[in-house]
């Protein structure tokens, strides 16, 4: 029969490369490790794991128990952690990720007032993924997901929380600024400036430029919002960014937005949350306060 010390087992050998530094990461003897490993295989009748030279490589069937263990373990610690806190008065725990990058300075001034009306309730955010956030979702890495493009699952609610433009943004001086709006060829001679997602996931490329077959003459991927926003002040390319978000760097440094098409750019945030947790009530109390503090700042 499996047992939790089984697939904690898999998924420390496969992260620490070694049956030694496996044990030691999980409190074990070599001996008492191999001797589960040994007695694990005997049960289920195959390897789990062949050795190459120094070292372990996963059979078929220890890939399969690998993929069970990255998937069921991050639950059973997050059941383990809710009851935890139950037992012992506590609120709980809001771990946010984001899959909108620009939305993260909108996200700042959402946790203060959150933070403030539910003090017993700690807030963390995930910005980096090196997984999906959909994937994130379902493994219990986070409890919340920021992103403008919904991928509906049965298990996932997502609650739109406010609407916006995607808009160009260049420097004043540019001469596409003067346009009413721009058309895909206008940017056939320009540095766009983006951040480092795939190209699928950029609506200036998904909505705008690959629907008309056009390329910018070179592609900057950048990490933060304020350097891009420098590098387009400054005359270095154009970005495409939400319209409020603009609006508020436009205050302080030399950029303005252009409409994408004559119809626009227009997308949704929206908040997802497993359904078994929609019944959580620091979580609908942060839904809502979304929907609010939007509605509030328009």
């Amino acid at each position: 029969m499996l047992e939790r010390i089984h697939l904690a087992v898999v998924r420390e050998v496969d992260r620490q490369g070694s049956l030694t530094a496996a044990a030691e990461k999980l409190f074990l003897t070599q001996s008492a490790l191999s001797h589960t490993v040994k007695k694990l295989e005997q049960n289920l009748g195959t390897d789990i794991w062949v050795r190459e030279g120094r070292s372990l490589k996963l059979t078929q069937a220890g890939q399969y128990l690998l993929a069970v263990a990255n998937r069921v373990l991050p639950q059973l610690d997050h059941a383990e952690e809710r009851i935890r806190q139950y037992a012992e008065g506590e609120r709980g725990a809001l771990r946010i990720g984001m899959e909108c990058h620009p939305c993260y300075q909108w996200l700042l001034k959402l946790v203060s007032p959150f933070l403030s009306a539910w003090p017993d309730v700690e807030v963390d955010v995930k910005q980096k993924f090196q997984f999906g956030g959909l994937g994130a979702l379902f493994g219990y890495e986070i409890d919340l997901l920021v992103t403008p493009d919904p991928l509906y699952k049965p298990g996932l609610h997502y609650e739109p929380v406010f609407d916006y433009e995607q808009v160009l943004v260049v420097n004043r001086a540019h001469q596409l600024a003067s346009k009413k709006y721009i058309e895909p060829t206008d940017l056939s001679s320009e540095v766009l400036i983006t951040y480092p997602v795939t190209l699928e996931r950029l609506d200036i490329y998904n909505q705008f430029l690959s629907p008309a077959g056009v390329s910018p003459t070179r592609h900057k991927p950048i990490e933060t919002t304020d350097i891009m926003m420098q590098m387009v002040a400054s005359g270095r390319g154009v970005t495409a960014l939400p319209r409020w978000l603009v609006e508020e760097y436009a205050s302080k440094l030399d950029v303005i937005p252009v409409r994408l098409g004559e119809q626009g750019i227009h997308k949704n945030i929206y908040l997802g949350i497993r359904e078994a947790d929609m019944n959580i009530d620091y979580l609908r109390a942060f839904v809502e306060l979304a929907r609010q503090f939007r509605a509030s700042t328009e």
